[in-house]
């Protein structure tokens, strides 16, 4: 029940807001937080386990749906124990994996899944499509985001909402891939974070604007409140990620 009502309500969020910011750098978070109004959710693919829980329970206090990249986060295994761990103890809305029985152990954890997929040739699609029916993931991410024309392709088979992310550079090309039938954009790029707009059709009969549960429950703190303590945060895994003592 809890899986299925986060799915629903982050399914929500993606209507209303069509980006998701990619963090790899910690000072971006705070870009991320201030911009939350703008955001579905937060894909984080930077951090360790000891800094780990701080960034997600800083991200779900500002309503702001956050997953982690699984292979981008340092000292965290992702075997049954580490995963139950994840679940458990550091409690993200869901996780991002290329690998399928990551994906399908997390899933029964009650994780909400996105599971990433690189198309480099024309039996990418054959992989996605095998994958999907092993794994059942919740959502699927598509990558690079420069070939928009292949979100169709997907799209044909896939009954999952698709984002999309790699390679973006200006506004155009996001718009793009959302014309071509992504269901968000993923991007590193905070310059990128405020561009997409609602999705132009109603979802399940409703209107996708503020008045969506996921808008309406959006705290609008000032950035100054975020506190010292998180600042702390922020630098102490900046300098450790870049060994400065």
């Amino acid at each position: 029940m809890k899986h299925a009502a986060s799915h629903a309500a982050f399914l929500e969020g993606l209507v209303a807001h069509r980006m998701i910011a990619s963090i790899k750098d910690p000072r971006h978070i705070e870009t991320a937080l201030s911009l939350r109004g703008q955001l579905s959710g937060v894909f984080l693919l930077t951090g360790h386990i000891g800094v780990l829980k701080g960034y997600v329970d800083v991200f779900k206090e500002h309503q702001l749906p956050v997953f982690l990249h699984l292979e981008k986060i340092g000292g965290l295994s992702t075997d049954n124990y580490g995963l139950d761990y994840l679940a458990k103890v550091i409690k993200p809305t869901g996780i991002i994996s290329t690998k399928t029985n990551v994906v399908k152990t997390a899933k029964k954890l009650g994780l909400i899944t996105v599971q990433r997929f690189f198309l480099v040739d024309s039996e990418g699609l054959d992989n996605i499509a095998k994958s999907i029916c092993q794994s059942e993931p919740d959502i699927i991410e598509v990558m690079p985001a420069r070939i928009p024309d292949m979100i169709d392709k997907v799209k044909a088979f896939a009954s999952v909402p698709i984002i999309t992310g790699g390679l973006l550079y200006e506004q155009s090309q996001a718009e793009e891939c959302l014309r071509h039938g992504a269901a968000a954009i993923s991007t590193s790029k905070p310059e990128l974070w405020r561009c997409a707009g609602p999705a132009p059709v109603k979802a399940e009969g409703r209107k996708a604007d503020a008045a969506t549960p996921v808008a309406r429950h959006r705290k609008t703190l000032p950035l100054a409140q975020i506190g010292c303590g998180l600042a702390a945060l922020f630098e102490y895994s900046y300098n450790l990620c870049n060994q400065i003592t």
